[in-house]
Protein backbone atom coordinates (compact mmCIF):
# COMPACT_ATOMS: atom_id res chain seq x y z
CA UNK A 1 0.00 0.00 0.00
CA UNK A 2 1.23 3.46 -0.91
CA UNK A 3 -0.08 4.78 2.42
CA UNK A 4 2.56 3.01 4.54
CA UNK A 5 5.05 5.55 5.88
CA UNK A 6 8.74 4.67 6.05
CA UNK A 7 10.03 7.98 7.46
CA UNK A 8 7.88 10.69 9.05
CA UNK A 9 9.66 14.05 9.17
CA UNK A 10 6.55 16.14 9.83
CA UNK A 11 6.02 19.04 9.48
CA UNK A 12 8.54 18.96 6.60
CA UNK A 13 7.89 15.77 4.66
CA UNK A 14 6.94 12.09 4.73
CA UNK A 15 8.64 9.28 2.84
CA UNK A 16 6.48 6.25 2.03
CA UNK A 17 7.62 2.67 1.73
CA UNK A 18 6.74 2.81 -1.96
CA UNK A 19 9.44 5.49 -2.35
CA UNK A 20 6.93 8.30 -2.82
CA UNK A 21 7.86 11.55 -1.11
CA UNK A 22 5.22 13.92 0.20
CA UNK A 23 6.50 17.39 1.02
CA UNK A 24 4.29 19.07 3.60
CA UNK A 25 5.59 22.60 3.17
CA UNK A 26 7.32 24.80 0.61
CA UNK A 27 5.37 23.33 -2.32
CA UNK A 28 3.06 26.27 -3.06
CA UNK A 29 4.16 28.39 -6.02
CA UNK A 30 3.26 31.78 -7.44
CA UNK A 31 3.72 32.80 -11.07
CA UNK A 32 6.11 35.52 -12.22
CA UNK A 33 4.52 38.88 -12.91
CA UNK A 34 4.78 41.25 -15.85
CA UNK A 35 2.68 43.62 -13.76
CA UNK A 36 4.91 45.45 -11.25
CA UNK A 37 4.89 44.13 -7.69
CA UNK A 38 6.57 46.56 -5.33
CA UNK A 39 7.92 48.22 -8.48
CA UNK A 40 9.46 44.96 -9.72
CA UNK A 41 8.63 42.73 -12.71
CA UNK A 42 9.65 39.09 -13.06
CA UNK A 43 9.76 36.18 -15.48
CA UNK A 44 10.91 32.55 -15.57
CA UNK A 45 13.62 31.35 -17.95
CA UNK A 46 14.91 27.81 -18.50
CA UNK A 47 18.62 27.39 -17.78
CA UNK A 48 18.82 23.61 -18.12
CA UNK A 49 16.47 22.08 -20.67
CA UNK A 50 17.87 18.61 -20.00
CA UNK A 51 16.73 18.74 -16.37
CA UNK A 52 13.76 21.08 -16.88
CA UNK A 53 15.22 23.68 -14.52
CA UNK A 54 14.46 27.40 -14.53
CA UNK A 55 15.49 30.61 -12.85
CA UNK A 56 13.18 33.47 -11.94
CA UNK A 57 14.58 36.84 -13.00
CA UNK A 58 13.56 40.06 -11.27
CA UNK A 59 14.01 43.58 -12.64
CA UNK A 60 12.99 47.01 -11.33
CA UNK A 61 10.18 48.32 -13.53
CA UNK A 62 12.01 51.61 -14.12
CA UNK A 63 15.07 49.77 -15.46
CA UNK A 64 12.90 47.74 -17.82
CA UNK A 65 11.90 50.97 -19.55
CA UNK A 66 15.52 52.04 -20.04
CA UNK A 67 17.81 50.39 -22.58
CA UNK A 68 21.17 51.30 -21.05
CA UNK A 69 20.51 51.03 -17.32
CA UNK A 70 23.17 48.75 -15.78
CA UNK A 71 22.43 47.49 -12.27
CA UNK A 72 24.16 45.22 -9.74
CA UNK A 73 23.37 41.54 -10.26
CA UNK A 74 22.19 39.34 -7.39
CA UNK A 75 22.15 35.56 -7.81
CA UNK A 76 20.07 33.94 -5.07
CA UNK A 77 19.85 30.31 -3.89
CA UNK A 78 16.86 29.32 -1.76
CA UNK A 79 17.05 27.39 1.49
CA UNK A 80 15.14 24.38 2.78
CA UNK A 81 17.83 21.91 3.84
CA UNK A 82 18.37 20.88 0.18
CA UNK A 83 15.01 19.08 0.53
CA UNK A 84 12.08 21.52 0.60
CA UNK A 85 11.12 24.89 -0.94
CA UNK A 86 11.61 26.21 -4.47
CA UNK A 87 12.62 29.45 -6.14
CA UNK A 88 8.95 29.95 -7.05
CA UNK A 89 7.34 29.76 -3.60
CA UNK A 90 5.44 32.77 -2.22
CA UNK A 91 8.11 33.08 0.47
CA UNK A 92 10.99 33.54 -1.95
CA UNK A 93 9.03 35.50 -4.52
CA UNK A 94 8.18 38.03 -1.81
CA UNK A 95 11.75 38.14 -0.50
CA UNK A 96 13.31 38.59 -3.94
CA UNK A 97 10.79 41.24 -4.99
CA UNK A 98 11.52 43.17 -1.81
CA UNK A 99 15.28 42.70 -2.21
CA UNK A 100 15.30 43.98 -5.79
CA UNK A 101 13.16 46.97 -4.87
CA UNK A 102 15.37 47.86 -1.89
CA UNK A 103 18.69 47.17 -3.65
CA UNK A 104 17.85 48.50 -7.13
CA UNK A 105 19.42 45.44 -8.72
CA UNK A 106 18.69 42.67 -11.17
CA UNK A 107 18.17 39.31 -9.45
CA UNK A 108 18.29 35.70 -10.61
CA UNK A 109 16.64 33.25 -8.22
CA UNK A 110 17.86 29.71 -8.89
CA UNK A 111 15.76 26.58 -8.72
CA UNK A 112 17.69 23.34 -8.31
CA UNK A 113 16.81 19.67 -7.96
CA UNK A 114 16.23 18.59 -4.39
CA UNK A 115 17.12 15.65 -2.19
CA UNK A 116 16.27 12.95 -1.35
CA UNK A 117 15.26 12.16 -4.96
CA UNK A 118 18.39 14.01 -6.11
CA UNK A 119 20.91 13.70 -3.27
CA UNK A 120 23.99 15.82 -2.67
CA UNK A 121 25.88 16.78 -4.81
CA UNK A 122 23.06 17.35 -7.32
CA UNK A 123 21.88 20.66 -5.75
CA UNK A 124 25.46 21.97 -5.95
CA UNK A 125 25.91 20.78 -9.51
CA UNK A 126 22.65 22.40 -10.63
CA UNK A 127 23.59 25.63 -8.89
CA UNK A 128 26.95 25.73 -10.66
CA UNK A 129 25.22 25.09 -13.99
CA UNK A 130 22.85 27.99 -13.26
CA UNK A 131 25.71 30.30 -12.30
CA UNK A 132 27.60 29.45 -15.47
CA UNK A 133 24.41 30.13 -17.45
CA UNK A 134 24.12 33.56 -15.81
CA UNK A 135 27.70 34.38 -16.85
CA UNK A 136 26.99 33.51 -20.49
CA UNK A 137 25.44 37.00 -20.55
CA UNK A 138 28.65 38.81 -19.56
CA UNK A 139 29.34 39.97 -23.15
CA UNK A 140 25.72 41.00 -23.70
CA UNK A 141 24.97 38.14 -26.08
CA UNK A 142 23.29 35.58 -23.82
CA UNK A 143 19.84 34.01 -24.02
CA UNK A 144 18.05 36.51 -21.80
CA UNK A 145 17.67 40.19 -22.75
CA UNK A 146 17.13 41.45 -19.20
CA UNK A 147 20.59 40.16 -18.23
CA UNK A 148 22.22 41.28 -21.48
CA UNK A 149 20.88 44.81 -21.15
CA UNK A 150 20.75 45.47 -17.42
CA UNK A 151 23.19 43.25 -15.49
CA UNK A 152 26.47 44.90 -14.48
CA UNK A 153 28.90 41.99 -14.36
CA UNK A 154 31.45 44.06 -12.45
CA UNK A 155 29.00 44.03 -9.52
CA UNK A 156 27.86 40.44 -9.01
CA UNK A 157 26.67 39.26 -5.60
CA UNK A 158 25.67 35.78 -4.49
CA UNK A 159 23.29 35.19 -1.61
CA UNK A 160 21.18 32.48 -0.04
CA UNK A 161 19.63 31.46 3.23
CA UNK A 162 20.29 28.29 5.25
CA UNK A 163 21.13 25.52 2.73
CA UNK A 164 21.20 28.21 0.05
CA UNK A 165 23.91 30.03 2.00
CA UNK A 166 25.88 26.78 2.13
CA UNK A 167 25.55 26.60 -1.66
CA UNK A 168 26.75 30.20 -1.99
CA UNK A 169 29.91 29.44 -0.03
CA UNK A 170 30.71 26.46 -2.24
CA UNK A 171 29.97 28.42 -5.43
CA UNK A 172 32.40 31.16 -4.34
CA UNK A 173 35.06 28.55 -3.54
CA UNK A 174 34.57 26.79 -6.87
CA UNK A 175 34.61 30.05 -8.84
CA UNK A 176 38.13 30.68 -7.52
CA UNK A 177 39.28 27.34 -8.94
CA UNK A 178 37.24 27.07 -12.14
CA UNK A 179 36.44 30.07 -14.31
CA UNK A 180 32.75 30.67 -14.76
CA UNK A 181 33.57 31.96 -18.24
CA UNK A 182 36.78 32.57 -20.24
CA UNK A 183 35.84 36.26 -20.35
CA UNK A 184 36.79 36.71 -16.67
CA UNK A 185 40.13 37.80 -15.24
CA UNK A 186 39.01 36.87 -11.72
CA UNK A 187 36.13 34.95 -10.12
CA UNK A 188 33.54 37.49 -11.29
CA UNK A 189 32.01 37.64 -7.81
CA UNK A 190 32.20 40.91 -5.84
CA UNK A 191 30.69 39.66 -2.60
CA UNK A 192 28.48 37.10 -0.90
CA UNK A 193 25.72 37.38 1.70
CA UNK A 194 25.13 34.32 3.88
CA UNK A 195 21.78 34.43 5.67
CA UNK A 196 21.67 32.01 8.63
CA UNK A 197 24.12 29.65 6.88
CA UNK A 198 23.60 25.91 7.19
CA UNK A 199 26.96 24.65 8.42
CA UNK A 200 27.13 21.96 11.09
CA UNK A 201 29.37 19.45 12.86
CA UNK A 202 29.06 16.38 15.05
CA UNK A 203 30.46 18.19 18.08
CA UNK A 204 29.60 21.70 19.35
CA UNK A 205 31.71 24.38 17.76
CA UNK A 206 32.31 26.32 21.00
CA UNK A 207 31.02 26.66 24.56
CA UNK A 208 28.02 28.70 23.38
CA UNK A 209 26.89 26.17 20.77
CA UNK A 210 23.80 24.08 21.50
CA UNK A 211 24.39 20.92 23.55
CA UNK A 212 20.82 19.70 22.97
CA UNK A 213 21.48 16.13 21.77
CA UNK A 214 17.96 15.62 20.41
CA UNK A 215 18.29 18.76 18.29
CA UNK A 216 21.77 17.85 17.12
CA UNK A 217 20.58 14.36 16.13
CA UNK A 218 17.61 15.85 14.27
CA UNK A 219 19.90 18.13 12.24
CA UNK A 220 22.21 15.20 11.51
CA UNK A 221 19.28 13.04 10.37
CA UNK A 222 18.12 15.81 8.04
CA UNK A 223 21.60 16.08 6.50
CA UNK A 224 21.82 12.31 6.02
CA UNK A 225 18.48 12.42 4.20
CA UNK A 226 19.98 14.97 1.81
CA UNK A 227 23.38 13.26 1.59
CA UNK A 228 22.94 9.54 2.29
CA UNK A 229 26.33 8.68 0.80
CA UNK A 230 28.20 10.99 3.14
CA UNK A 231 30.75 8.81 4.95
CA UNK A 232 31.44 11.41 7.63
CA UNK A 233 27.85 12.39 8.37
CA UNK A 234 27.66 15.98 9.58
CA UNK A 235 31.45 16.15 9.59
CA UNK A 236 31.33 15.98 5.78
CA UNK A 237 33.42 18.98 4.58
CA UNK A 238 30.44 20.11 2.49
CA UNK A 239 28.60 20.77 5.77
CA UNK A 240 31.35 20.99 8.40
CA UNK A 241 33.00 23.97 6.75
CA UNK A 242 33.99 25.63 10.01
CA UNK A 243 35.58 22.86 12.09
CA UNK A 244 36.93 20.65 9.30
CA UNK A 245 40.71 21.01 8.99
CA UNK A 246 40.49 19.97 5.35
CA UNK A 247 38.51 23.13 4.50
CA UNK A 248 40.77 26.07 3.65
CA UNK A 249 38.86 29.34 3.31
CA UNK A 250 41.81 31.44 2.16
CA UNK A 251 40.83 30.97 -1.48
CA UNK A 252 37.24 32.19 -1.14
CA UNK A 253 36.47 33.82 -4.47
CA UNK A 254 35.15 37.24 -3.52
CA UNK A 255 36.27 40.46 -1.87
CA UNK A 256 33.70 40.91 0.85
CA UNK A 257 31.33 38.78 2.91
CA UNK A 258 28.28 39.59 5.01
CA UNK A 259 27.17 36.86 7.42
CA UNK A 260 23.76 37.33 9.01
CA UNK A 261 22.77 35.19 11.99
CA UNK A 262 19.89 35.02 14.49
CA UNK A 263 20.41 34.81 18.25
CA UNK A 264 18.02 31.89 18.89
CA UNK A 265 18.95 29.92 15.75
CA UNK A 266 20.69 26.59 16.42
CA UNK A 267 23.08 27.53 13.59
CA UNK A 268 24.11 30.89 15.07
CA UNK A 269 27.53 29.81 16.35
CA UNK A 270 28.38 28.26 12.98
CA UNK A 271 27.88 31.66 11.34
CA UNK A 272 30.15 33.38 13.84
CA UNK A 273 32.67 30.54 13.51
CA UNK A 274 32.70 30.84 9.73
CA UNK A 275 33.57 34.54 9.92
CA UNK A 276 36.30 33.89 12.50
CA UNK A 277 37.84 31.10 10.41
CA UNK A 278 37.71 33.30 7.32
CA UNK A 279 39.54 36.12 9.11
CA UNK A 280 42.27 33.75 10.33
CA UNK A 281 42.68 31.97 6.98
CA UNK A 282 44.76 34.58 5.18
CA UNK A 283 41.87 35.53 2.92
CA UNK A 284 42.35 39.14 1.81
CA UNK A 285 38.76 40.36 1.90
CA UNK A 286 36.47 41.97 4.47
CA UNK A 287 33.89 40.06 6.51
CA UNK A 288 31.11 41.40 8.74
CA UNK A 289 28.70 39.52 11.00
CA UNK A 290 25.28 40.92 11.92
CA UNK A 291 23.23 39.16 14.62
CA UNK A 292 19.48 39.67 15.01
CA UNK A 293 18.62 39.63 18.73
CA UNK A 294 15.77 37.46 19.95
CA UNK A 295 15.15 35.88 16.53
CA UNK A 296 15.20 32.31 15.21
CA UNK A 297 16.14 30.62 11.93
CA UNK A 298 15.04 32.48 8.75
CA UNK A 299 12.70 34.70 10.76
CA UNK A 300 13.07 37.39 8.07
CA UNK A 301 11.30 35.11 5.60
CA UNK A 302 8.56 34.12 8.03
CA UNK A 303 7.97 37.61 9.48
CA UNK A 304 9.10 40.00 6.72
CA UNK A 305 7.24 42.98 8.21
CA UNK A 306 8.85 42.84 11.67
CA UNK A 307 11.41 45.46 12.70
CA UNK A 308 14.35 43.04 12.75
CA UNK A 309 13.46 41.73 9.28
CA UNK A 310 13.35 45.29 7.99
CA UNK A 311 16.82 45.84 9.48
CA UNK A 312 18.06 42.65 7.77
CA UNK A 313 16.81 43.99 4.45
CA UNK A 314 18.48 47.33 5.15
CA UNK A 315 21.87 45.61 5.69
CA UNK A 316 21.30 43.27 2.75
CA UNK A 317 20.48 46.05 0.29
CA UNK A 318 23.24 48.29 1.63
CA UNK A 319 25.80 45.55 0.95
CA UNK A 320 24.67 45.32 -2.67
CA UNK A 321 24.33 49.06 -3.25
CA UNK A 322 27.76 49.62 -1.72
CA UNK A 323 29.34 48.23 -4.90
CA UNK A 324 32.68 46.49 -4.91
Amino acid sequence: MDSEIAVDCSPLLKIYKSGRIERLMGEATVPPSSEPQNGVVSKDVVYSADNNLSVRIYLPEKAAAETDSKLPLLVYFHGGGFIIETAFSPTYHTFLTTSVSASNCVAVSVDYRRAPEHPISVPFDDSWTALKWVFTHITGSGQEDWLNKHADFSRVFLSGDSAGANIVHHMAMRAAKEKLTPDLNDTGISGIILLHPYFWSKTPIDEKDTKDEALRMKIEAFWMMASPNSKDGTDDPLLNVVQSESVDLSGLGCGKVLVMVAEKDALVRQGWGYAAKLEKSGWKGEVEVVESEGEDHVFHLLKPECDNAIEVMHKFSGFIKGGN
